[in-house]
């Protein structure tokens, strides 16, 4: 039997901050997909890479060099979020070590002291979270929207 919508148990993705083979963000990318397939993801998440070339997932399809939609179907095809990573490395680019580590810190530092801080505090507003400090970046925002504690960028 197929539920109504409604009676469905919506779930938040995991954190940007979680790696696969030390890449950060593509496990909540691959996560978001699965949630939204099955119609669990709440509808008010950005997926894919039409809406906005600055969303993540369309920076991590760039920095990968693999298509959104291939991707998706791949993903839903099944595997762990490694071998899914895999594929994305034989089809796109394998990124150096570098490349990763500047990639990862881009992404977890996106929204502080940067061209997206405006959107980033405007965002906060609207969540409710206007006079939360230890919200600095997209990540900390994320996190915070989904009950996790953001981590500080730096000491205080």
């Amino acid at each position: 039997m197929i539920r109504p919508e409604t009676d469905m148990k919506m779930q938040t993705p995991v954190s940007d901050r979680v790696e696969t083979k030390g890449l950060v963000y593509f496990a909540r990318m691959l996560d978001k997909i699965r949630l939204k397939a099955r119609g669990e993801l709440p509808p008010d998440y950005f997926v894919g890479v039409d809406d906005d070339p600055t969303m993540f997932d369309a920076r991590c399809t760039r920095f990968l060099g693999v298509n959104y939609d291939e991707l998706a179907d791949r993903t839903l095809k099944g595997g762990s979020d490694e071998e899914i990573l895999e594929w994305c490395f034989e089809r796109g680019r394998r990124p150096s070590e570098e490349e990763i580590s500047i990639w990862n810190a881009f992404l977890t530092k996106r929204g502080w002291r940067d061209e997206a801080s405006a959107d980033l505090q405007a965002a906060k507003e609207r969540s409710g979270f206007g006079d939360r400090n230890d919200i600095q970046t997209w990540v900390d925002l994320h996190d915070a929207e989904e009950g996790r504690t953001p981590r500080a960028i730096c000491c205080r």
